[in-house]
């Protein structure tokens, strides 16, 4: 079971983009209840992940309308909302050192 830190921004991001709520809601209870050791199981089960240097997954949510990067701590099973936002928000960041 992974912790997932901090679910607090999706909640302030589905505020603002009422359709990305279930989506988010759904990610968020599928990465806690797995227990990913690397990145090949991520994409075993979202085959649309990226897997990024630094241990950085981003999810594609809503058919790729938004964009919600992570960083993985595997060993202790830690999952840290590093970004969420719109496509064209994505595009303007650098996804690997956000």
């Amino acid at each position: 079971m992974n912790r997932i830190i901090a679910k607090r921004t999706l909640r302030e991001f589905w505020k603002s983009h009422p359709d990305s709520e279930e989506a988010l809601k759904s990610w968020h209870a599928e990465a806690k209840a797995a227990n990913w050791q690397n990145p090949a199981e991520i994409k075993a089960q979202y085959r649309s992940a990226s897997v990024l240097k630094d241990s950085r997954v981003v999810f594609n949510i809503c058919g790729n309308k938004y964009r919600l990067i992570v960083k993985i701590n595997y060993a202790a099973s830690i999952v840290l909302i590093r970004f969420i936002g719109t496509h064209k928000e994505y595009d303007a960041i650098d996804a690997e050192t956000v």
